[in-house]
């Protein structure tokens, strides 16, 4: 199995997929390679990757929460925060840091605080068959941890990102994972024990593929438990160093095709 990561490790620094990760992709599936895209973004979010890079398969995405098959658009398996956990977990929170504010990623939609202040696009248009993708909700925090969340999301713009995990991440121990993958402080947490290493875990079991079976490539500290559980891991050269410290082998940038590179140099082992 190839577990990759999406934004600022296979697509390039604006966005876009090149021709030879295309290439690449296709040259792995074909080889029989199973090839799984890892990410934090929610499923609402990866029908235009699967437009880009012309691949269908099943994602892990929310950062492990959810199973997403690409061909279908379905979401074939979930791991959310229940309402209690998220009620607490914000009351902790906010108590700790007054400035926060709070979005809850549902799994196929969206709801967050007015001062949620959003940094890009909640929504894709719509979805691959056309069909409109209903609008985020925006409500006070209690009705919007009323249903499960398969992602918290707090953000402090003033807090050092880095800094404000760590201190998340004790307050918060043993009650949910908090990770992050921006340059900003937007925290992004799952239950207990959720991971991208933990849903690439559940997929590859579904395919009995073992660990050491596993070749993974990413960039960011949310990416580190996949790096340390698969056989094989790779971070790219612009990766945070948590990614850098976690992986095997440091390849070059995502600007670079690293991942093409990566697929390209084990087809030809």
């Amino acid at each position: 199995m190839l577990a990759s990561d999406l934004d600022g490790t296979l697509l390039h620094s604006d966005g876009t997929v090149s021709p030879r990760s295309r290439a690449a992709l296709r040259a792995a599936v074909d080889a029989g390679l199973l090839v799984a895209f890892v990410t934090g973004r929610p499923p609402r979010w990866l029908d235009e990757i699967a437009e880009a890079t012309e691949h269908l398969g099943v994602a892990v995405a929310a950062n492990g929460a959810v199973l997403y098959d690409l061909a279908t658009e379905q979401i074939i398996a979930s791991h959310p925060l229940s309402p209690d956990a998220l009620a607490t977990l914000t009351a902790d929170l906010r108590a700790a840091y007054p400035e926060v504010q709070f979005a809850v990623e549902y799994g196929e939609s969206f709801g967050a605080e007015p001062g949620y202040v959003h940094d890009w696009a909640i929504n894709p248009i719509a979805d691959r068959q056309g069909r409109p993708i209903a609008p985020p909700v925006v409500a006070d925090l209690a009705t919007i941890i009323s249903r499960p969340g398969v992602k918290l999301l707090a953000k402090d713009h003033g807090a050092d990102v880095d800094e404000f995990l760590a201190s998340a991440d004790i307050l918060l121990a043993g009650r949910a994972t908090v990770t992050h993958s921006s340059s900003f402080g937007l925290l992004e947490i799952a239950a207990p024990g959720v991971t991208k290493a933990s849903g690439l875990a559940e997929l590859a079991a579904s395919h009995g593929i073992l660990p050491d079976e596993v070749a993974a490539i990413g960039d960011m500290p949310n990416d580190v438990p996949m790096l340390q559980w698969a056989g094989a891991s790779y971070a790219v050269a612009n990766a945070h160093p948590a990614a850098l410290a976690a992986a095997d082998k440091v390849l070059g940038t995502n600007d670079d095709d690293a991942v093409a590179v990566l697929i390209e140099t084990l087809l030809a082992s």
